[in-house]
């Protein structure tokens, strides 16, 4: 979970990441889109009533009926989890979670499905915490066999995401008492987490200096077998916060093109300076923008800045090198950015992420919307198809339970996490945070922000990403996302550089803001 170099190998014993979700069952084939929702796009993908079976199925045992939300048999490890809450202003529960491990009669471990997830359970934080009207896990429960997870009653939302390995791997099962026997891994793992620094003493490389409108600044990384352990840059300063999508950053392995993407969509932080923490990146309220991502090559590398902006701009930047053994099982980092605007609301549609052919494993993505109404933006389900699968091993409730929280009309405070964050939503960041409670404003930008650690999705040939474009208003808004993967030298996206579009920075409504 912490070792941020063993992204950048494909990995030793494969395995592909799927999810067990409420997503709605009728969403079982593509359709012609229409103005009203059904099939494909309809959102129902909860459990809110006995008509309702967004489940696998009801079993009885011993008299009482259980909910059977998960029943996966192969050797595999549970690595999310995330519920919200049925009344989002009330973070509780009375719905009773077992988790059956290798075919047991007995669960392995049962409780309070909230208390148990809220990271103030015996999963401490950060790998287990409350989010924005959520409780998320990413505590690791590895099974040899087979997991199966129930509750006591009618669930409402919820995802379970789990790897799957080939029926031959040897995995060991969790186990309470093993679990009692590694307070001290499990505490340094968390401290880890929550001071994600980079202690790496490499060959430092930098530029400060000033790139001209529309100029270029690259650096030059050492010869030879290294990785970048971390890259940082600073502007002399964001008073227009369209110059974290018009100032690009641009990296070259090994004379390929792999990194191409506006700083804000890289580091996080969207449009506009928006700090906050997470593991792999953070952007800092004095502005500077910092990663943490291994980025390896063979022979050469090369770092550049592009200016698209209309004026001059001071900057300072900096990447610290060290080497790097390549192997067969090695892999180049890779960031792309796709903008769009407008984008309409309707006829219901999927909105593509990226599209990938090769071999990689998927690590994270950032997403900045321009909403123009007051109203609910993000109902859309992600879809994610791997190695040409005929429908998708990730499929789920909504745009905002994807980025790990919910109820996603009223949670627009600021709120961080070692993998996921959402840095800016309507007026408010770290900076500028929400007082009142239960307000629905969700008009102008929103970034929400995911990166992977245990939940990676390795693919072999291929990778199809999909948001589904889900607003309750007819109207048109602004899309725009950055992803990151690792993939082989031959490894492609469907993303191009696309200097027209980082120009066509979405507007803001008239009046903004209007809260």
């Amino acid at each position: 979970m912490v070792n941020r170099g063993k992204l950048a190998s494909f990995p030793k014993t494969d395995f592909r990441l799927k999810q067990e979700s409420s997503y709605n069952r009728e969403s079982i084939k593509e359709e012609a889109p229409k103005m009203e929702p059904s099939g494909w796009f309809k959102n129902h993908d909860y459990n809110s009533s006995e008509k309702d079976a967004n489940f696998i199925r009801i079993e009885e045992h011993n008299g009482e009926k259980e909910w059977v939300l998960m029943d996966h048999k192969k050797p595999g490890v549970l690595v999310r989890t995330w519920m919200p809450f049925e009344k989002p202003n009330s973070p509780d529960t009375d719905n009773w979670i077992r988790i059956y491990l290798d075919g047991a009669e007995k669960p392995t471990f049962e409780g309070n499905m909230f208390k148990v997830f809220n990271g103030k359970g015996f999963i401490p934080f950060p790998l287990a915490h409350k989010s924005l009207r959520s409780a998320v896990s990413f505590f690791p429960i590895p099974y040899s066999k087979s997991c199966k997870i129930t509750t006591s009653k009618r669930p409402f939302f919820y995802q379970f995401t789990f790897r799957e390995y080939k029926a031959e791997t040897k995995i060991k099962t969790f186990s309470m008492e093993e679990f009692n026997e590694n307070h001290a891994l499990i505490k340094s793992v968390s401290e880890s987490l929550l001071n994600p620094k980079n202690d790496v003493k490499g060959h430092m490389v930098s530029f400060n200096g000033k790139i001209k409108s529309n100029n270029e600044q690259e650096i030059s990384l050492p010869k030879g077998q290294a990785a970048i352990h971390s890259l940082s840059l600073k502007l002399d300063d964001y008073q227009d916060p369209e110059i974290t999508r018009k100032v690009v950053l641009k990296i070259e392995f090994d004379g390929h093109e792999t990194v191409w993407c506006p700083i804000g969509d890289f580091f996080g932080s969207g449009i506009g300076l928006n700090p906050f923490q997470g593991w792999y990146r953070t952007v800092s309220e004095d502005g500077a923008l910092s990663c943490r991502w291994v980025m390896p090559y063979k022979n050469s590398g090369k770092v550049s800045l592009l200016n698209f902006s209309n004026r001059a701009i001071n900057v300072s930047l900096e990447a610290n090198i060290k080497d790097w053994k390549w192997d067969n099982q090695s892999m180049y980092f890779n960031a792309a950015w796709r903008g769009q605007y407008p984008v309409s609301t309707r006829p219901f549609s999927d909105w593509n992420y990226i599209t990938i052919k090769g071999r990689g494993v998927y690590v994270g993505d950032a997403l900045t919307i321009m909403n123009p109404v007051k109203k609910w933006w993000g109902e859309g389900d992600e879809r994610i198809w791997v190695d040409n699968e005929t429908f998708p091993s990730i499929f789920g409730t909504g745009t905002e339970d994807y980025y790990a929280y919910s109820w996603g009309g009223m949670s627009t405070d600021f709120y961080e996490h070692p993998f996921h964050a959402q840095p800016h939503a309507h007026i408010y960041n770290k900076i500028n945070r929400k007082k009142a409670i239960g307000t629905r404003n969700t008009q102008g930008y929103s970034t929400e922000t995911r990166t992977r650690a245990l939940d990676v999705m390795p693919f072999g040939s291929n990778l199809k990403l999909d948001m589904e474009v889900w607003s309750g208003t007819d109207c048109e808004m602004g899309y725009g996302v950055g992803m990151y993967w690792y993939g082989d030298a031959r490894t492609e996206s469907n993303r191009k550089p696309n200097m027209e579009e980082v120009l066509n920075v979405p507007p803001l409504p008239d009046g903004f803001p209007n809260d």
